[in-house]
């Protein structure tokens, strides 16, 4: 008799750089306010006094994507970067082992998704 679990939780992501990032000058001209990284190979960081608006955050998946939006408000900055590391956790989620026989398919849905993101975090 086989017993049915739940799928296991996709790794959570922590602070970059053990945090040490924090307080520091950011790619964008602002100090570091938060900096996370995903194990599965993404970064998302959030900066207040960029030089182009009040907030930035720069975020990519290591080896396919890099991303850059600008942000009015610390509150819309907020809600952006927790609605932004969900998106790129299902990127993540999408992207297929070379090794996968449906590799190609999967890629170029992952490929599909990643585009969809830079339109909705414009």
């Amino acid at each position: 008799m086989e017993i049915e679990t739940d799928p296991p939780e996709p790794p959570a992501w922590f602070p970059a750089e053990d945090g040490s990032t924090l307080g520091q000058p950011g790619t964008e001209g602002g100090i570091i306010l938060r900096d996370d990284e995903h194990p599965w190979g993404a970064r998302i960081t959030l900066e207040r006094g960029s030089e182009v608006v009040p907030f930035a955050i720069t975020c990519g998946i290591y080896g396919w994507m890099m991303h850059t939006c600008w942000l009015p408000t610390l509150g819309q900055a907020e809600r952006e970067f927790a609605q932004m590391r969900d998106a790129i956790s299902a990127i993540l989620e999408m992207i297929p082992l070379s090794s996968d026989p449906l590799a190609d398919e999967k890629m170029r849905a992952a490929a599909g998704a990643m585009g969809r993101f830079t339109l909705r975090f414009p």
